[in-house]
Parts: structure tokens; sequence; C-alpha cells
């Protein structure tokens, strides 16, 4: 796949002599919706964090060790199901992954202690997600759209998943504040069943070539030793663990800092639903801005004004208007990091291994994940306070985007000397 741009392409941004216009947006809203419904009640597991702690009778840190377990399953998993992509395609994988997702919901609303919490909600959709998300729906988008569009589309392919937690927060509420949590996470396995007819049209993406002919002859191992030999990729997986940290850390535990400060329950559900809508914005916009201006620029300040609003916010006691302002900071600079990444894998080693590598990466944003997941849950049960836990998030925060702004983005000689991304 060459980066000519013919006055077709100029005129659409996808690949006019491979797939026709229909095509495209059918792969294209099949990998959207998977991901608007796997990313979107994923998003919200927090919410279930208090209530189903208290029915079951297990301690805060026994639901967060589940979400922090899904984190782990999601990160060790997600390398292995990339390769599968870029050896296999993305339909089966998808659908196997769409089937895993709503085993675990359902696992999880039966559930009678902790185990079957940290089963469903945490080995069993952390595995499904590596199969549904952003590794493999930017495989899709980067095969469909023109390399001039390519870093956009990952942006509005990543924003259906924060549509699916805007769509599910006030879901899960509704469930919450009426029926219970069992309810709702019964409603959320079946709003699953969609993802399946999903993962299936955006496979279809499968049949359209992902790499140059200078690429047949890289193998899974080559492509691993590269990445593992760049200097901008090693910093820009390491940043990406403290992205992990810091999300998931607010994704499983703001539900419960809120209560814990004594506003009602229902703050934690906006939160998350504003976070959810603004990362539409976030996600397009990176998107748009990443096939514009160097994207090491645009990660590097996204960590460090994310980790500013982190430590503004949490210096002084929530209220509700800090909090809803707070969210939506939170939500622009939350998911325009998934596209710019992305971007940047394809700018250092091009298409071919795309999904292997970024999978790699978010291996190590898993890695922060679990830690800000499970050392939240710990140092709250431990201290009776989330101080100590948004202080070392802020801390790296910061040197993680000092780092990401001064990184080595350069092509590899293979991608240079093909002169394609």
């Amino acid at each position: 796949m060459t980066a000519t741009t013919t006055a077709t392409d100029r005129d659409q941004p996808f690949h006019s002599a491979l797939v026709s216009r229909h095509d495209a947006y059918v792969m294209l809203g099949g990998a959207a919706m998977m991901m608007t419904l796997a990313m979107g009640m994923r998003q919200n597991i927090g919410l279930f964090q208090t209530p189903a702690s208290k029915d079951l009778g297990i301690a805060i840190a026994d639901f967060a060790l589940a979400v922090s377990v899904q984190q782990v399953a999601w990160g060790l998993t997600q390398p292995f199901a990339g390769m599968l992509v870029d050896r296999y395609g993305s339909r089966w994988v998808a659908v196997a992954g769409s089937g895993l997702f709503i085993l675990g919901l359902w696992l999880a609303a039966t559930a009678t202690g902790a185990t079957g919490i940290v089963v469903g909600v945490g080995l069993l959709i952390g595995t499904a997600l590596s199969c549904t998300s952003s590794s493999v729906t930017a495989n899709i988008a980067a095969r469909v759209v023109i390399p001039q569009r390519r870093t956009l589309a990952f942006g509005i392919v990543g924003a259906a998943g924060s549509v699916g937690s805007l769509l599910t927060a006030p879901l899960a509420q509704y469930f919450l504040s009426t029926d219970g949590w069992r309810a709702g996470l019964w409603a959320f396995a079946i709003l699953g069943l969609a993802m399946l007819p999903a993962a299936f049209m955006g496979g279809g993406a499968d049949r359209l070539p992902n790499g140059t002919a200078a690429d047949r002859k890289l193998t899974i191992g080559g492509a691993l030793v590269e990445a593992r030999q760049h200097g901008g990729f090693v910093v820009m997986a390491c940043a990406y663990f403290v992205c992990g940290l810091q999300l998931v850390f607010l994704t499983t535990h703001l539900p419960t800092y809120l209560v814990s400060c004594g506003m009602d329950a229902s703050y934690g559900a906006w939160s998350l639903m504003l976070i959810g809508g603004f990362n539409i914005v976030s996600s397009w916009g990176f998107g748009w801005l990443g096939d514009r201006y160097p994207k090491r620029y645009l990660l590097g300040g996204l960590y460090l004004a994310r980790s500013a609003t982190l430590a503004i916010y949490f210096m002084t006691p929530p209220t509700p208007v800090s909090t809803l302002i707070f969210a939506a900071a939170m939500g622009i600079l939350w998911l325009g990091v998934v596209p710019l990444v992305n971007g940047l894998v394809v700018q250092m080693f091009g298409l071919r291994y795309l999904s292997t590598i970024t999978g790699f990466a978010f291996l190590s944003h898993q890695t922060g994940s679990f830690l800000g997941a499970w050392g939240g849950g710990y140092i709250f049960t431990m201290s009776g306070s989330y101080d100590m836990a948004w202080k070392i998030g802020v801390l790296i925060g910061l040197i993680a985007g000092t780092a990401q702004l001064l990184m080595n983005d350069r092509p590899t000689a293979r991608v240079a000397a093909a002169g394609t991304g």
C-alpha cells in the first residue's frame, strides 16, 4: 500500500481502488460499534464497586483486585491477540473476544463472592478486551483509510469507546438506583450481544492489505527487535504505563472517593459520563491534530496537562461544580493518547505489525493500570484516604510527559527507505 494520493483519494479518506465507500463505512461502523460497547461497559465497571462489595460482604480492595486483574489480563493477552490479528486477520479474533466479554458479565452478575467477580470482571473481560479494543480496531481502520487520514481514523474509531461510556453510565446508574447491581450487569450482558455482529462486520477489512511490498519479508520477531531497539518506542511505552495508572485509578476509585467525601453517589456516574462525552472530542480532535503536527509534542502535552489537572482537583475538597469541571477537563485530556500512540507506531515502524507492536506497548499501559486500580484500593484500605495515591500519579505523570516531549520519533531505516507509513 503506497502513500500516493490520487484525485479520488483526496475526495474521500478511503482506498477507493480497494474498497467502496459503502463497504468502508460498514467495516469502520462495525469496528466502532464493537469498541463502543466493549469500552463503554468496561469504563463503568467502577460504578458497581461499592454496592457489589456491600452486598457480597467483600472489601473494596477485593473488587479493586478484580479490576486490577482485568488490567493485567488485558495487557498480557493483548500482544498475542495482536499477533493473531496481524497473522490471520481481525474477524474471528474479535468475534471470540465479544463472546468472552458476554460470558464475563454473566459470571459477575451471578457471583456469590469475590471469586466470581475476580474471574468474570477480571480474567474474562480483561482477556476479551484485548480482542475487541483499540489494537484490533486500529488495524481495521488502518487498512481502510489512506495514510494522510490515518491518525484521524484512529481517533474517530477510538471515540466510539467514549460514546459507549456516555451511554452506559446512565444505564448502569438507573439499574443501581432501581433494581440493584446484579440487574445492571445483566443489562450490560444483554447489550453485549450486539458486539457479535459488529465484530463480524468490522472483520471484513481482513481482505485489504496491511503493509507494503517491502514488509513481506518482515517477521513478528524482526518487528519486535526493531521496537525494542528504538529508544523512542521505549520512552513511549514507559509513558503509556503512567497513562494507564492515572486513568484506571480514576475510573475505579473516583466514585468511592466522592462518596468518602460526603457527596452523592450519582456524581460518580455523572463524572464518568462527562469523561466519556468529552473523550469523543479528545479522540477525534487529537486524531485530527496528529495528522498535522508532531505527535510526540501533542502526546507529551497531554500527559503534562492531565497531571496538572489531577493536582488542582485533589488539592481541595470536591464540590459538585469542581467535580463536573474536573471530569470535563479529564475527558478532553484522556482518549487523545490512543490515536497518537497508534500513529507514532505506524510512523516509526510501518503498518504491517501495527497490532503486535501496539499490543506490547499496551502491556506497559496495563501494568500501570493494575497499579492504579489495586494500588489505589490498597492505599485507601490502609490509610482511609486517597491522598498518597493521587500525589504519586501526579509526580510520575509530570516525569512521563517531559520524557515524551523529548522522545526520538524517527522512522526505522526500513520505513524510511520505503518512504511509507
